[in-house]
Protein backbone atom coordinates (compact mmCIF):
# COMPACT_ATOMS: atom_id res chain seq x y z
CA UNK A 1 0.00 0.00 0.00
CA UNK A 2 1.29 3.47 -0.86
CA UNK A 3 1.49 6.78 0.92
CA UNK A 4 -2.06 8.66 1.61
CA UNK A 5 -1.62 12.12 0.34
CA UNK A 6 -3.80 14.85 -0.16
CA UNK A 7 -4.86 15.83 -3.88
CA UNK A 8 -3.23 18.91 -4.31
CA UNK A 9 0.20 17.81 -2.57
CA UNK A 10 0.04 14.42 -5.45
CA UNK A 11 -0.44 16.78 -7.91
CA UNK A 12 2.65 19.32 -6.43
CA UNK A 13 4.64 15.89 -6.00
CA UNK A 14 4.13 15.46 -9.94
CA UNK A 15 5.15 18.57 -10.45
CA UNK A 16 1.96 20.01 -13.02
CA UNK A 17 1.62 23.51 -10.06
CA UNK A 18 2.00 24.36 -6.90
CA UNK A 19 -0.09 23.37 -4.11
CA UNK A 20 -1.93 26.50 -4.18
CA UNK A 21 -2.23 26.10 -7.98
CA UNK A 22 -3.06 22.80 -7.70
CA UNK A 23 -6.30 23.47 -5.63
CA UNK A 24 -7.39 26.04 -8.01
CA UNK A 25 -7.41 23.35 -10.21
CA UNK A 26 -9.51 20.78 -8.50
CA UNK A 27 -12.04 24.11 -7.48
CA UNK A 28 -11.90 24.26 -11.26
CA UNK A 29 -13.07 20.74 -12.34
CA UNK A 30 -10.09 20.31 -13.91
CA UNK A 31 -8.92 17.38 -11.79
CA UNK A 32 -10.24 13.93 -12.09
CA UNK A 33 -9.18 10.98 -9.37
CA UNK A 34 -9.94 7.25 -11.30
CA UNK A 35 -12.18 9.24 -14.01
CA UNK A 36 -14.43 10.72 -11.68
CA UNK A 37 -13.98 14.75 -11.48
CA UNK A 38 -13.20 15.73 -7.80
CA UNK A 39 -14.02 19.31 -6.89
CA UNK A 40 -13.33 18.78 -3.25
CA UNK A 41 -10.02 20.16 -1.49
CA UNK A 42 -9.68 17.67 1.02
CA UNK A 43 -9.70 14.84 -0.95
CA UNK A 44 -7.09 11.95 -0.33
CA UNK A 45 -5.14 9.54 -2.80
CA UNK A 46 -3.30 6.27 -2.61
CA UNK A 47 0.01 6.91 -4.53
CA UNK A 48 0.23 4.06 -7.07
CA UNK A 49 -3.18 2.99 -6.33
CA UNK A 50 -4.90 5.94 -7.38
CA UNK A 51 -4.80 7.05 -11.08
CA UNK A 52 -5.31 11.19 -11.34
CA UNK A 53 -5.87 12.94 -14.29
CA UNK A 54 -5.12 16.99 -15.03
CA UNK A 55 -7.42 17.90 -18.10
CA UNK A 56 -7.71 14.35 -19.22
CA UNK A 57 -4.39 13.35 -18.66
CA UNK A 58 -2.36 11.13 -16.55
CA UNK A 59 -0.07 12.77 -14.23
CA UNK A 60 2.92 10.95 -13.18
CA UNK A 61 5.28 11.06 -10.07
CA UNK A 62 8.37 12.68 -10.96
CA UNK A 63 11.67 10.65 -9.74
CA UNK A 64 13.75 13.55 -7.77
CA UNK A 65 16.59 12.82 -5.28
CA UNK A 66 16.58 15.12 -2.39
CA UNK A 67 19.84 15.18 -0.22
CA UNK A 68 18.70 17.86 2.60
CA UNK A 69 20.52 18.64 6.10
CA UNK A 70 18.06 19.78 9.20
CA UNK A 71 19.26 21.37 11.99
CA UNK A 72 16.47 19.39 14.36
CA UNK A 73 15.37 20.88 17.61
CA UNK A 74 14.86 19.26 20.70
CA UNK A 75 11.63 17.31 21.12
CA UNK A 76 10.86 15.89 17.17
CA UNK A 77 11.26 12.38 16.35
CA UNK A 78 13.76 11.02 13.97
CA UNK A 79 10.85 9.21 11.91
CA UNK A 80 8.37 9.56 9.56
CA UNK A 81 5.33 9.27 11.45
CA UNK A 82 4.87 8.30 15.23
CA UNK A 83 2.41 6.57 17.00
CA UNK A 84 2.06 8.63 19.76
CA UNK A 85 1.24 12.31 17.36
CA UNK A 86 4.46 13.30 18.33
CA UNK A 87 6.56 15.80 15.58
CA UNK A 88 8.91 14.52 13.56
CA UNK A 89 12.06 15.48 11.91
CA UNK A 90 9.79 15.25 8.53
CA UNK A 91 7.26 17.66 9.59
CA UNK A 92 9.61 20.39 9.32
CA UNK A 93 10.37 19.68 5.83
CA UNK A 94 6.90 18.44 4.06
CA UNK A 95 5.49 22.13 3.10
CA UNK A 96 8.53 22.61 1.31
CA UNK A 97 9.75 19.28 -0.28
CA UNK A 98 6.62 17.02 -2.11
CA UNK A 99 8.62 14.31 -1.75
CA UNK A 100 8.80 10.83 0.99
CA UNK A 101 11.96 11.75 2.80
CA UNK A 102 13.38 9.80 5.73
CA UNK A 103 15.90 10.40 8.13
CA UNK A 104 19.30 8.84 7.49
CA UNK A 105 20.39 7.37 10.67
CA UNK A 106 18.66 8.48 13.77
CA UNK A 107 19.00 11.73 16.64
CA UNK A 108 17.27 10.97 19.76
CA UNK A 109 14.25 12.79 20.67
CA UNK A 110 16.25 15.14 23.27
CA UNK A 111 19.20 15.24 20.99
CA UNK A 112 19.77 18.50 18.49
CA UNK A 113 21.90 18.59 15.32
CA UNK A 114 22.79 17.85 11.86
CA UNK A 115 20.18 15.59 11.02
CA UNK A 116 19.82 14.14 7.22
CA UNK A 117 17.19 13.33 5.28
CA UNK A 118 16.63 11.95 1.48
CA UNK A 119 14.45 9.57 -0.38
CA UNK A 120 17.49 7.99 -1.83
CA UNK A 121 17.89 4.29 -0.33
CA UNK A 122 21.52 3.56 -1.44
CA UNK A 123 22.78 7.40 -0.06
CA UNK A 124 21.10 5.84 3.17
CA UNK A 125 22.84 2.75 3.18
CA UNK A 126 26.34 4.39 2.30
CA UNK A 127 25.97 6.79 5.27
CA UNK A 128 24.63 4.78 7.74
CA UNK A 129 26.94 1.38 6.84
CA UNK A 130 29.90 0.60 9.72
CA UNK A 131 32.00 -0.24 7.01
CA UNK A 132 32.27 3.24 5.47
CA UNK A 133 33.49 4.24 8.99
CA UNK A 134 32.17 7.68 8.08
CA UNK A 135 32.33 9.75 11.27
CA UNK A 136 29.67 11.18 14.02
CA UNK A 137 31.13 14.76 15.60
CA UNK A 138 29.36 15.70 18.82
CA UNK A 139 29.31 18.44 21.22
CA UNK A 140 28.33 17.18 24.59
CA UNK A 141 27.90 19.23 27.79
CA UNK A 142 28.07 17.09 30.63
CA UNK A 143 27.44 18.04 34.69
CA UNK A 144 31.27 18.37 36.35
CA UNK A 145 34.70 18.01 35.39
CA UNK A 146 35.73 15.67 32.50
CA UNK A 147 39.02 13.51 33.98
CA UNK A 148 42.18 12.86 31.50
CA UNK A 149 41.91 9.25 33.23
CA UNK A 150 38.10 9.68 31.59
CA UNK A 151 39.14 11.18 28.41
CA UNK A 152 41.75 8.35 27.83
CA UNK A 153 38.62 5.73 27.83
CA UNK A 154 36.76 7.08 25.75
CA UNK A 155 39.34 7.40 23.41
CA UNK A 156 39.86 3.41 23.63
CA UNK A 157 36.40 2.56 23.98
CA UNK A 158 33.92 2.07 26.54
CA UNK A 159 32.66 -1.08 28.12
CA UNK A 160 28.98 -1.06 28.26
CA UNK A 161 26.40 -3.56 28.62
CA UNK A 162 26.88 -5.66 26.16
CA UNK A 163 29.38 -4.29 23.90
CA UNK A 164 32.60 -2.06 23.78
CA UNK A 165 32.12 1.03 21.66
CA UNK A 166 34.98 1.65 19.06
CA UNK A 167 37.83 4.56 19.81
CA UNK A 168 36.35 7.57 19.70
CA UNK A 169 38.16 10.81 19.42
CA UNK A 170 37.26 13.23 22.43
CA UNK A 171 39.31 16.83 23.30
CA UNK A 172 37.83 18.84 26.17
CA UNK A 173 36.88 22.12 25.04
CA UNK A 174 36.20 23.51 28.24
CA UNK A 175 35.83 23.19 31.66
CA UNK A 176 33.70 25.67 33.91
CA UNK A 177 33.05 25.07 37.43
CA UNK A 178 30.11 22.27 37.57
CA UNK A 179 30.23 21.61 33.70
CA UNK A 180 32.48 20.62 30.93
CA UNK A 181 31.51 20.10 27.22
CA UNK A 182 33.59 17.21 25.27
CA UNK A 183 33.89 17.27 20.86
CA UNK A 184 33.67 13.58 20.37
CA UNK A 185 33.51 11.74 17.25
CA UNK A 186 32.62 8.33 16.97
CA UNK A 187 32.09 5.45 13.81
CA UNK A 188 28.83 3.64 15.09
CA UNK A 189 25.87 4.52 15.94
CA UNK A 190 23.94 2.46 18.44
CA UNK A 191 20.69 3.74 20.51
CA UNK A 192 21.54 6.88 22.77
CA UNK A 193 25.60 5.16 22.43
CA UNK A 194 27.25 9.28 23.49
CA UNK A 195 24.68 9.33 26.36
CA UNK A 196 25.65 5.71 27.54
CA UNK A 197 29.72 6.64 27.43
CA UNK A 198 29.38 9.15 29.31
CA UNK A 199 26.74 7.62 32.29
CA UNK A 200 29.06 4.61 32.47
CA UNK A 201 31.98 6.88 33.29
CA UNK A 202 29.69 8.70 36.37
CA UNK A 203 28.51 11.69 34.38
CA UNK A 204 25.09 13.38 33.12
CA UNK A 205 24.67 14.70 29.83
CA UNK A 206 23.05 17.96 29.97
CA UNK A 207 22.86 18.92 26.07
CA UNK A 208 23.92 16.77 23.24
CA UNK A 209 24.39 18.25 19.72
CA UNK A 210 25.57 16.58 16.79
CA UNK A 211 27.93 19.03 14.55
CA UNK A 212 28.86 17.30 11.41
CA UNK A 213 28.65 13.71 9.87
CA UNK A 214 32.19 12.99 8.13
CA UNK A 215 33.56 16.31 6.95
CA UNK A 216 30.06 17.90 6.36
CA UNK A 217 29.35 20.54 8.84
CA UNK A 218 26.01 21.97 10.86
CA UNK A 219 27.47 25.13 10.43
CA UNK A 220 25.57 28.62 11.53
CA UNK A 221 22.70 27.01 10.06
CA UNK A 222 19.56 27.68 12.33
CA UNK A 223 17.38 25.28 14.85
CA UNK A 224 14.71 23.96 12.79
CA UNK A 225 16.08 24.89 9.69
CA UNK A 226 17.04 23.00 6.90
CA UNK A 227 19.21 23.14 3.44
CA UNK A 228 20.23 21.14 0.31
CA UNK A 229 23.36 19.70 0.45
CA UNK A 230 25.67 20.50 -2.36
CA UNK A 231 27.00 18.58 -5.36
CA UNK A 232 29.81 18.31 -3.07
CA UNK A 233 28.97 17.30 -0.42
CA UNK A 234 26.37 14.38 -1.36
CA UNK A 235 29.62 12.85 -3.86
CA UNK A 236 31.81 12.78 -0.87
CA UNK A 237 28.79 11.20 1.55
CA UNK A 238 28.16 9.02 -1.68
CA UNK A 239 31.66 7.54 -1.29
CA UNK A 240 32.71 9.38 -4.85
CA UNK A 241 35.29 11.72 -3.55
CA UNK A 242 37.76 11.35 -0.54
Amino acid sequence: MGEIVRLQKYIAMCGAASRRHAEQMILNGQVKVDGQVVHELGTKVEIGANKVFLDNEELKLIKKNYYVMLNKPYGYISAVTDQFGRPTVTDLVRDEIHAPLHPVGRLDYDTEGLLLLTNDGGFTYHVTHPKNNIGKTYIVTIKGGMTVKNLHILRRGVKLDDWTTAAAEADILDSLPGQSRIQITIHEGKNRQIRRMFEVLGYEVEHLKRIAVGNVELGNLAVGKWRHLTSGEVNYLKGNVK
